[in-house]
């Protein structure tokens, strides 16, 4: 079991949180470029209608367009702060005209027509990231109100500041509501054609998903059909001929012989029933075998065994082994088992240290041993079929756990697994 011998290594991982796609931080990272670039533009601007107070407009505007860094988030959040840039504006200046906004001189009033900046993207966000527990008018209000308050604001800019705009034939205030209200409604529409085409493929993906699972499914059972007419049919005749063998040899060694057949031959069933078990289980489905759950096995008697045969283990436990299916407890006594074979044939004067932590819900199991301290013994290493690991990786999948083997940094190797405690399979009769 050293790094140098050729291992088949499988490795099942637990499903984790998806990462973000590239795509998404790229376009996270564009909108909030294009949000603080309309900020500063509309803050330095020399003839910004928004007087600068030292300052503090620019940092306000920019705190507004760093927000959009999390609309995917907390959309309606984004679109509130958005909301109250423009707002605060609109009830200051009905109230104490020319506080926040110039009323003369030359000044562009374009310098606030399309603003804030990020109020066409607040207004995509809500719509295209809608959370399941919201309902649609709380994502159409923040919508709404934006577009009345960006309609109302030329209501508190000086006629002064238009007339320094207009041309002949041209009208600046229908023009900046225009342009506001087609960017705040262009934004929510596109938003909601985004979320309906997610939601359209993620439908194609589930049933395609589906589609899959049951296509494995028929198969398992198929599967599971040819082993239960064919090979359990086969080892059954095998161990009934076995104990008709002890039973008629005349002499001590066959009859020996005999009841080593057969009881291997009775193991080999059981361990046939689980895996025709797993194949035939669905994904969800009640453990209907809460009656048949018992202790795991004695693993410290494996492990025993192993030192009486010069391979020296230090083992530690940690909890009290729950109760489990008995397909969980075969699995793990042959983890194990496997693994200090393999330490014997692959690492001769390895130092082994098997870890076992028990928990209410399942066990995890950890053999690790260094690197060996003399060569292996060529026969003994080219002996089975190479196979042993990935096989209980394959074994491990089918109940639910996860399994990895791999060669440590030391030179030595490592192979650990964790188990459920509980795995639904049909009754034992379904193997006869």
């Amino acid at each position: 079991m050293a790094a140098a011998v050729p291992v088949r290594t499988v490795l099942v991982v637990q499903p984790s949180l998806p990462a973000r796609p590239v795509r998404a931080v790229v376009s996270d990272a564009l909108v909030v470029a294009i949000g603080l670039a309309g900020s500063v533009q509309t803050t330095l601007d020399e003839r910004t209608i928004l007087r600068p107070f030292h300052g503090l407009t620019a940092v306000v505007l920019v705190l507004a367009g760093l927000s959009l860094a999390v609309r995917r988030r907390a959309p309606l959040t984004v679109a509130w702060i958005t909301i109250a840039v423009p707002a605060a504006v609109l009830v200051v200046e009905f109230l104490a005209p020319g506080t926040l906004l110039f009323t003369g001189g030359d000044i562009d009033v374009d310098s606030v027509s399309l603003w804030p900046p990020g109020a066409m993207f607040a207004a995509y966000a809500v719509t295209a990231f809608p959370k399941a527990h919201q309902p649609p008018w709380l994502r159409g209000l923040p919508i709404a109100v934006l577009a009345l308050v960006l309609a109302a604001t030329p209501e508190v800019i000086s006629d002064v500041a238009f007339q320094n705009v207009a041309v002949q034939g041209s009208d600046p205030e229908a023009g900046m509501v225009f342009r506001s209200i087609v960017l705040v409604v262009g934004g929510a529409l596109l938003g909601m054609y985004v979320s309906a085409r997610r939601r359209v493929l993620d439908g194609l993906r589930e049933r395609a998903d589906r589609a899959a699972e049951q296509a494995r499914a028929e198969e398992r059972a198929r599967l599971a059909a040819e082993m239960h007419d064919v090979v359990a049919h086969r080892v059954t005749l095998m161990v009934l001929q076995a104990g008709a063998l002890r039973v008629r040899a005349r002499d001590d060694e066959t009859r020996q012989a005999a009841e080593e057949l057969r009881g291997t031959g009775a193991r080999a069933l059981e361990e046939l029933r689980d895996v025709i078990g797993l194949l035939r289980r669905t994904e969800e489905g009640p453990d209907d075998e809460a009656g048949a759950h018992g202790p795991l096995p004695d693993l410290s008697t494996l492990i025993a065994e192993s030192g009486s045969v010069g391979v020296p283990v230090d083992l530690e436990e940690e909890g009290d082994p729950p109760l489990a299916s008995p397909v969980v407890g075969r699995t793990a006594y042959r983890i194990v088992q496997e693994a200090l074979t393999n330490v014997r044939k692959h690492a001769p004067g390895a130092r082994v240290r098997v870890e076992i932590r028990y928990r209410a819900d399942g066990v995890r199991l950890t053999v690790l041993n260094s690197a060996p301290s003399r060569p292996a013994d060529h026969h003994l290493a080219a002996s089975g079929s190479g196979t042993g690991l990935s096989g209980l990786g394959q074994r491990v999948d089918l109940i639910g756990g996860t399994f990895t083997a791999d060669p440590m940094p030391d030179g030595g190797f490592r192979v650990h697994a964790s188990l459920p405690a509980f795995v639904p399979t049909p009754a034992p009769e379904a193997v006869r």
